[in-house]
């Protein structure tokens, strides 16, 4: 059996264990400086405002028809014209939404009288818009057009309840217009919508604002989501509200219309395409 110093002489010559492996480093954090973040479009002229409104109004409306909010020849889009007072870019009365170019779009003032374009205006529903855009000098865009669950909640005669993170972005920053007058009112509908997002036409649907096409539009599908949301939840049971402060608070951080000209981005790039431009 060999000794001690027979073993360690035997050792000697064994290899080395090998060191353990260095794990990978990660790599340094990228200065927030340098990270992206989309933001709405500046423009220098109004020509170039004109012509992103007028591409975006189109764009939204192909969208809104994918979506199947039309119904026969209902449902409008308008954006203010940034230079021309009174003056708003609509779609054309008994055209598809998902077939609708910029070229298309009409100019029309608030007395419903074409400006530019060559069809027809539905002036019933525009004088609706018009109202509205006069009465919120600082909306840009209106949206009025037709959601099954926008229009059911509308019939039951109820607002938006704060039931999701989502929903309270309309939390006390909604009206409801609680009659039928049969013909359209349009400045009772400017009236009634205040200084909120959007306004629940009862037996209607919705009808809702922004500063921009892309926030306009971003609120109605979310109000018709809202809506959806709420009226499968009453289904199945009792929704359990979220409390005054956690609906506000959700509201402060998701109710302005840059979140939802952000929110909208993803929806439209899905829409138009990996090539969408956000200029």
């Amino acid at each position: 059996m060999p000794d001690q110093s027979e073993a360690l002489t035997a050792g000697a010559g064994a290899p080395a264990a090998a060191p353990p492996p260095v794990p990978p480093r990660a790599p340094a954090p990228v200065p927030v400086e340098r990270l992206r973040f989309d933001m709405p479009p500046v423009h220098a002229t109004a020509a170039q405002v004109r012509a992103h409104r007028r591409e975006r109004l189109a764009e939204a409306l192909r969208l809104l028809g994918g979506l199947g909010y039309e119904d026969g020849v209902a449902g409008h889009v308008s954006v203010r014209d940034p230079e021309f007072e009174d003056c708003y870019w609509v779609n054309p009365f008994g055209r598809a939404f998902a077939r609708l170019t910029p070229e298309d779009l009409l100019l029309v003032d608030g007395d419903g009288r074409v400006r530019q374009g060559e069809r027809r205006v539905n002036e019933l529903a525009f004088a609706v818009h018009a109202a509205v855009h006069r009465e919120r000098p600082g909306a840009v865009a209106v949206v009025r057009t037709q959601g099954p669950y926008g229009r059911a909640l509308a019939a039951l005669g109820e607002l938006l309840a704060p039931i999701t993170q989502e929903a309270c972005a309309f939390y006390e920053d909604h009206a409801l217009l609680d009659e039928f007058p049969g013909a359209e009112d349009p400045h009772r509908i400017g009236r009634a919508l205040g200084p909120y997002k959007a306004l629940i036409l009862r037996n209607r649907g919705l009808l809702t604002v922004g500063d921009s096409v892309d926030a306009a539009v971003w609120w109605f599908i979310a109000a018709e989501r809202a809506a959806q949301v709420q009226l499968v939840a009453r289904a199945a049971g009792k929704p359990v509200l979220i409390d005054h402060r956690g609906a506000v608070l959700m509201r402060e951080r998701f109710g302005s219309d840059l979140a939802a000209w952000v929110n909208y981005q993803p929806l439209r790039e899905t829409a138009a395409g990996p090539m969408a431009s956000t200029s």
